[in-house]
């Protein structure tokens, strides 16, 4: 499994991002408690194709995994990405 990429947690704009180049890729969440619904996952036209996406969610799931928190998937792509990578299946809430 290739290392995840830095993400930053922008508690202000309630989402997880992670930058490209100048190019932010984003979730947007919303938690409660111990569970972290993520609503809409984004990543700019330029970047759609790129894996960048996948590198973002890759990243929310270990760091939900480190701090023990649940995910729950909302969005159509959260909930595709999830399925198909079922060694996160411990942080699926």
């Amino acid at each position: 499994m290739p290392d995840t990429v830095p993400i930053t947690d922008n508690a202000a704009r309630s989402r997880f991002e992670y930058d490209v180049d100048g190019r932010i890729v984003f979730a947007n969440y919303r938690r409660d408690g111990d569970t972290v619904l993520i609503p809409h996952v984004e990543a700019p036209p330029s970047l759609r194709g790129t894996g960048a996406a996948d590198r973002l969610m890759r990243a929310i799931m270990e760091t939900a995994r480190r701090d023990g928190l649940r995910i729950v998937p909302i969005c159509s792509y959260a909930a595709a990405w999830m399925r198909r990578h079922r060694e996160y299946a411990d942080v699926v809430g």
